[in-house]
């Protein structure tokens, strides 16, 4: 009898304890970056529709299901600040704690993402965390040889680009790596026929970069399709870049391969 209260009362503590860990829905994938970033990939119960990982899916970033989040009884929620204000009101289900984290506007709040993750979820080193990632984010883009040509950075989605401007946390990271980025729109500019500028053509010809960047994901995403004109083209790897969370130190890598002091040979290609 003895025996058995003990194994109940081990199983209580530890039933406890995992629900005391909690679990964690994301609802976009630069934040589930960022919980994997911090080794928090075995907490996530669920995850946004755009995400590539096996997990439930919840939702859009902009649209979470409610009943979908309610049904893996999370004990955290992560949202975008694209949901709007009032998005926790609407789509956190009851017993829950809804986070919203930014990330967009500039390289500081991936800092300060790491930082209210940590708070919320009880993990100390927070605030160790996020200064080593502004470090180290920072020595990484002194090592890339921008020289200050002008570079005009694009990406796509429904085969419609966007474009990085002032405001924008690629803005920040290419501006600190060198490159004069002459987009002047503040904030992400969708180039499309329904808005001001419309073709990728009529936006080189206004800003006349020397270095176009295509941020891009065979197979997935749109591939931007680029005239032929008096500047370079460089492609490279999308999801080392769109997500604005610590997988951008890769992104940095990528740029330092290709314009690092000792690879100078390469802008003659």
């Amino acid at each position: 009898m003895k025996k058995i209260v003990m194994t109940l009362l081990l199983l209580l503590f530890a039933g406890a304890a995992g629900r005391a860990e909690g679990r964690v829905v994301s609802q976009s994938p630069y934040i589930t970056e960022t919980l994997r970033s911090l080794g928090l990939e075995n907490r996530i119960a669920g995850v946004s529709r755009y995400d590539d990982i096996d997990l439930p899916k919840t939702g859009g970033v902009i649209d979470p299901d409610p009943a979908a989040i309610a049904a893996l009884h999370p004990d955290y929620l992560f949202v975008s600040d694209w949901g709007g204000p009032d998005l926790c009101k609407r789509v956190t289900p009851p017993g829950a704690k809804c986070v919203v984290l930014h990330g967009f506007k500039s390289m500081a709040e991936i800092g300060g993402n790491i930082r209210a993750i940590c708070d919320a979820l009880g993990i100390e080193g927070g605030e160790r965390r996020a200064e080593a990632f502004e470090r180290q984010w920072r020595e990484a883009a002194a090592e890339v040889n921008g020289g200050g040509r002008r570079a005009l950075i694009l990406s796509s989605c429904e085969g419609n680009p966007f474009s990085f401007g002032v405001n924008t946390y690629l803005h920040e990271l290419f501006t600190a790596a060198g490159f004069q980025v002459v987009e002047e729109y503040p904030g992400i500019r969708h180039v499309a026929p329904t808005e001001l500028i419309g073709t990728v053509w009529e936006l080189v010809e206004e800003k006349k970069p020397e270095i176009v960047f295509v941020l891009q994901k065979d197979g997935y995403e749109c591939p931007v399709r680029i005239p032929e004109g008096n500047y370079r083209i460089v492609r490279l790897n999308g999801p080392h870049f769109v997500s604005p969370s610590p997988k951008i130190l890769e992104g940095l890598a990528d740029l330092k391969w290709q314009f690092g002091s000792r690879n100078q040979k390469n802008e003659s290609k």
